[in-house]
């Protein structure tokens, strides 16, 4: 009795494929077919959207090629309708991931083209540049001597920007105490600007972010390093 009931289904699908092989046409037509459909599972399976928004654009030409070779109009026109919105996501999501991996490159050189927009303060030796719990209104770059952070007896880098963390804390306060041990030169440049420039620049955000995941990082292993003590 099953035999019977597939018995049509298995004449169909023979017919069907001898009809398709004995054809050029539609057998180009299967083919560009079946790679269309193997496309979508991968764009399915994919888990980034340059790779989807690809196969996805290359699956509208699989069945572009299909729908009219077989022919199948409603294929063919769904498959050119959504073919330029796919190619142009495609082309638009490449070129933003082209532009974030030059940021992030270019991320390390901020505090060059940064000098420009700050101005230069010179302090003595044992002045304080901010004091904890002061209000942050400005973002700094050691250019010359020697600084510390007193609670916890760090140097800063010279060329490195500094206080970063208390412009985007909640509280926007610091949370140490800037000392120079030596005569200093030290760039600043004002709160609002440096806002602007995180919202207009992705070097400059790259950066910003780099250095709030680092010193977080940093005070963490320190916390973590007194409770073993």
């Amino acid at each position: 009795m099953f035999a019977q009931l597939t018995e049509p289904l298995d004449h169909v699908v023979a017919t069907y494929v001898a009809d398709v092989l004995s054809s050029p046409q539609q057998l180009i037509a299967h083919t560009a077919l079946v790679l269309a459909v193997v496309m979508v599972v991968a764009g399915a399976l994919t888990r980034t959207m340059v790779p989807l928004r690809w196969l996805a654009a290359g699956s509208n030409l699989g069945l572009i090629v299909f729908g009219a070779l077989h022919p199948s109009i409603p294929t063919l026109a769904i498959a050119v309708m959504l073919l330029p919105i796919n190619a142009y996501r495609a082309v638009e999501v490449t070129r933003l991931t082209r532009r974030v991996n030059r940021a992030t490159i270019d991320a390390d050189h901020s505090g060059l083209w940064l000098k420009p927009y700050m101005k230069a303060r010179k302090l003595r030796k044992g002045q304080k540049l901010f004091k904890k719990d002061d209000k942050a209104e400005h973002l700094y770059l050691l250019l010359d001597g020697q600084m510390e952070l007193v609670e916890i007896g760090k140097p800063l880098e010279s060329g490195r920007i500094f206080g970063e963390i208390a412009l985007f804390s909640p509280s926007g306060l610091r949370t140490m105490t800037a000392r120079c041990v030596t005569k200093c030169t030290v760039l600043q440049i004002h709160e609002s600007t440096v806002k602007q420039l995180y919202y207009q620049n992705p070097s400059f955000g790259f950066h910003l972010i780099g250095l709030l995941a680092m010193r977080l990082s940093a005070d963490v292993a320190r916390a973590q390093a007194q409770i073993e003590r």
